[in-house]
């Protein structure tokens, strides 16, 4: 009887000397075998995180696009182009940067159960062109960005022998220098090996990769794989398959298989010879199926055992879960049932180490923050992860969306005929090979944002043979475009409530708010289900105090000038507040961006940029999560998940703000795509800030669908007994056996008020305060918005994607920052950030830039500058102006007060405070300096 198993793979892990060849003579000169000195260094592992490289310098040639940025040419960035601090505002920057060859040598001991076989070597994700030389002999050289690289070695003798490896981490195929899968705006260009390293026996009869078709249908699984042998002996054998439940669930029985390759007749040149074999394995009616909810895996062990000799068996096995995913309609479904995919992106982006990990609990980690966040589906833009991601997906019940390392684009193409194409089938084989089996492995794209006219033929052709050749999974043509018929489903930009370039004419910068919109357009035009692409992409401001955290050999100097600039300006002590302030508007951005979505019926998913920050492409602080996927301090998961979970409540409010007078009405939907129908209740309740309840109740017991299309009741409170302006909150709770789902919504109600006739001055002429300044009265100015200029557009909205990449799309500015405890906001309940009630104070307004002598000028409403400019900007301001008091509110106090509610609040709750003692102003300003700070020249 053969040997049951093989031996071990020999690890080669460990010592290695490294020898940097920028001038590519090393093949020439023949350092494979030479002894040469070098730089020591563990392997796996990667050469800049151990020293070898440049610091970098303005003339580095970086991989990324670079958009026309002032950092070239202004002032304020000149002391960041020196040597001494050169700090780029664009990404992480790296300590080190080396393009080109890396020679990696040791010397292997071969023991005699490793002798006198071929090998197979295996280096795992390595970046991004591997050749291997043994004893001076060249092996053949791997590429890709990927899958492991792969080497056949000739049998060794029994001994010490030497293995080199030359890594070249240029652009071997271009496939966009935005990628993230070589560009310098997220994982950078590190060169190295990071997984597994291993020379394995080669059985003169083995088992090629397993290919697991599991059926859900029959509680089966297809088992397919390739058998190899030498290609005149042929071969044969018995291929057993055997399942092993990982967790609770009956053992199936295992099977037997008997195995015949034939051998050749005539080889033409071929070593081996090979047949492909298939057979199903009955799981057993019980089997556990594999979802979001149920990530149940199996693990399946195929031992191929040669007839006859004393050859050891040849034994793969993989991990695998019983699931079916499909198009229904507009959604996605997963064993029949429809999911909503709640998704965000991943984009390399691994701060101490510049590399992706490569052990199962750093992506654990990852997913279970996911989870812990609400979500359940994570596309990874333009690269594919390692192994390791996949395996931790699976365990975590995570949805992934893979694609080719391609961003074919700006400067790139596909389609032409280049490398590039036949680079993409290879990659896309590779991918389908290796990680096709995990049931976390649920969509693919090609990669992101391609041409769309030019490459249509192409992907189209694309799509085809992926689906041909692997249809375990979705398949689309690309993360954002093209909309095309032959892809399983869309994942385009729309909708969204902002898109790219849209700027103040977007939804969230041009409506008032309310929670009633939805895409139901979008869905009834739909031929396939849509997934929204890179939805949200709103800005917080950086976190300064992240900065600390940058250890390895990723640093922030993007932050740390965006810290020098705020301090430059005065306002470091105000950074917190503008993180938290801006973050809270961020958090409100993304909730209605999601809900808009939950509640559109028959809707397929959402990717979100981000759920954590991308510090490249200008650095773009678009998530909740800093780089490193931990908190940052202004939302938690607990509150977040509440909108963005598998049972989501959702209120139907035509609007935000309420007078007294009004009955708050609300139809209420719920958006429950949770594992099964739940028999449950609905109640919800109205409470002010002080926990008094302004009404509550209970919708009709009964059955609560998945699905987000049936309305289950409506809400009516009368506001009559609100005697005061109020902010309260309405909170409407789902709770069935094992489910408890809630979410909240703030709004806010106004009881008529009447002018205070108190003597202030309210007017929007200029000359006409400046004349009662001078009296020495106490003066409301609210100048037209054409009347005043601005270095910003100011917009209700926070900043989208950044302003240094759109190019100074706008607005660009992060909500507002106040003191919620000023005596200006004695009649006005606010919160220290921009909050919905401030949409109809803040659309159209206009921030005033404080410099000169009003630079030091404290605003009562600030407003909160891009970190690229960090200008003191302030909205509602005050100054003493000769004996006279000036307080200057941009935001429309004046118009139709009638109709506009927080307008009328406002005005009101400051004309009390001009008429108060508190009206104290500290700064002073000259009337020629008032009438230039409202042109927008005030100068230091």
């Amino acid at each position: 009887m053969a040997p049951d198993l093989p031996p071990n793979p020999l690890d080669l892990s460990g010592a290695w000397t490294a020898l940097a060849d920028p001038d590519r003579v090393g093949e020439r000169d023949a350092w494979f075998s030479a002894n040469r000195p070098g730089d020591d260094i563990l392997l796996p592992g990667s050469a800049q995180t151990q020293g070898i490289g440049e610091a970098p310098t303005i003339d580095t040639p970086w991989v990324g696009a670079v958009t026309d940025h002032p950092f070239f040419s202004d002032e304020r960035y000149a002391r960041y182009r020196t040597p001494d601090d050169f700090r780029v505002p664009f990404w992480l920057q790296p300590e080190r940067v080396y393009v080109g060859w890396i020679w990696y040598l040791r010397r292997i001991e071969i023991g005699p159960e490793h002798a006198d076989t071929p090998l197979d070597l295996a280096l795992e994700r390595v970046h991004w062109e591997s050749t291997v030389w043994i004893d001076g002999e060249r092996i053949g050289s791997d590429r890709s960005l990927s899958a492991p690289h792969r080497f056949r070695v000739p049998a060794l003798a029994a001994g010490e022998h030497t293995i080199a490896i030359r890594v070249d981490n240029s652009m071997i195929v271009d496939v966009g220098t935005n990628a993230h899968s070589v560009s310098d705006h997220t994982q950078g260009g590190w060169n190295g090996i990071l997984g597994e390293m291993t020379l394995t026996p080669v059985s003169l009869l083995r088992l090629g990769p397993l290919e697991l078709h599991p059926d859900i249908d029959a509680r089966s699984v297809r088992v397919r794989a390739t058998i190899t042998a030498d290609s005149l002996a042929g071969g044969r054998g018995t291929l057993a398959l055997a399942a092993r439940p990982l967790g609770d669930a009956p053992a199936p029985d295992p099977i037997e298989v008997p195995v015949v390759v034939e051998a050749e007749r005539f080889t033409r040149g071929r070593e081996t010879t090979s047949a492909r074999v298939e057979a199903t394995l009955p799981l057993g009616e019980s089997a556990r199926l594999w979802d979001e909810f149920d990530p149940f895996l199996y693990e399946l062990t195929a031992r191929l055992r040669p007839e006859g000799g004393t050859v050891p068996a040849s034994v793969r096995s993989a991990e695998f879960g019983l699931r079916r995913v499909e198009a229904v309609g507009t959604q996605i479904a997963v064993n029949g049932r429809a999911v909503f995919l709640r998704g965000a992106l991943e984009c390399c982006v691994f701060p101490d180490t510049g590399y992706p990990p490569v052990d199962v609990e750093a992506w654990e980690r990852i997913f279970r923050t996911c989870r812990d966040f609400g979500l359940n589906h994570l596309r990874f833009h333009s690269w594919c992860p390692p192994e390791a991601a996949f395996r931790a997906a699976d365990r975590c019940g995570i949805y992934l969306q893979v694609e080719a390392p391609i961003w074919a684009n700006q400067g790139a193409a596909i389609g032409e005929g280049g490398d590039v194409d036949g680079f993409l089938y290879a990659e896309t084989e590779r991918i389908l090979v290796e990680y096709g089996s995990h049931p976390s492995f649920l969509l693919m794209a090609h990669g992101n944002e391609p041409r769309e006219g030019p490459d249509v033929p192409f992907l189209e052709r694309w799509v085809s043979f992926a689906r041909h050749r692997d249809p375990r999974r979705l398949y689309t043509t690309a993360g954002g475009w093209p909309r095309l018929a032959v892809s399983d489903f869309d994942c385009i930009p729309d909708p969204r409530i902002q898109a790219w370039g849209e700027g103040m004419g977007s939804r969230i910068n041009a409506r008032p708010p309310e929670t009633v919109t939805d895409y139901a357009a979008f869905v009834d035009g739909a031929e396939r289900p849509i997934v929204t692409h890179e939805s949200g992409q709103w800005c917080a401001y950086p976190n300064l105090r992240e900065i600390d955290k940058y250890t390895g050999l990723m640093r922030a100097k993007n932050y740390e000038i965006a810290r020098d600039f705020l301090d430059d300006a005065g306002m470091l002590a105000q950074a917190d507040d503008m993180l938290h302030a801006s973050g809270r508007l961020q958090v409100m951005a993304y909730k209605e961006e999601v809900e808009s979505l939950l509640r559109t019926s028959g809707f397929g998913g959402v990717q979100l940029l981000g759920l954590s920050d991308f510090p490249g492409q200008g650095t773009a602080p678009v998530g909740v999560l800093d780089a490193f996927w931990e908190e940052k301090g202004y939302v938690t998961a607990a509150e977040f998940s509440r909108f963005f979970g598998p049972t989501v409540p959702l209120a139907l409010l035509e609007r935000r703000t309420w007078a007294a007078s009004d009955d708050l009405v609300a139809d209420v939907k719920v958006a429950h795509f949770g594992p099964r129908d739940l028999a449950g209740a609905i109640s919800w309740r109205l409470v002010d800030e002080a926990g008094r309840e302004l009404g509550s109740g209970m919708l009709e017991p009964g059955t609560i669908e998945r699905g987000n299309a049936r309305v289950y009741g409506s809400i009516r409170v009368s506001l009559a007994g609100v005697r005061v302006a109020t902010r309260a909150r309405l909170v409407i709770a789902v709770e069935a056996p094992g489910v408890v789902a809630e979410n909240d919504w703030e709004i806010w109600v106004y009881p008529a008020v009447s002018p205070e006739g108190n003597g202030t001055l309210v007017t929007r002429s200029a000359d006409e305060a400046l004349a009662a300044l001078a009296e020495g009265r106490r003066v409301l100015l609210v100048p037209r918005a054409d009347d005043l200029r601005s270095p910003v557009v100011f917009g209700f909205s926070p900043v989208f994607w950044n302003t240094s990449w759109t190019s100074g799309q706008p607005p660009h500015t992060l909500g507002i920052l106040c003191d919620p405890a000023h005596p200006a906001f004695a009649r006005f309940p606010t919160d220290p950030h921009t909050n919905w009630q401030w949409w109809e104070l803040l659309h159209d307004a206009t921030a005033l830039h404080l410099a000169g002598p009003a630079v030091d000028m404290r605003p009562v409403v600030q407003a909160i500058d891009s970190w690229f400019d960090a200008r003191r900007l302030g909205l509602v301001v005050e100054a003493r102006v000769g004996e006279g008091r000036l307080m200057v509110c941009t935001p429309d106090v004046v118009t139709d007060l009638d109709e506009r509610l927080v307008a009328r609040q406002l005005r009101a709750s400051l004309e009390g405070y001009l008429a108060s003692d508190a009206f104290d102003p500290e700064t002073s300003l000259a009337p020629e300096e008032v009438r230039a700070l409202l042109a927008g020249r005030l100068e230091g």
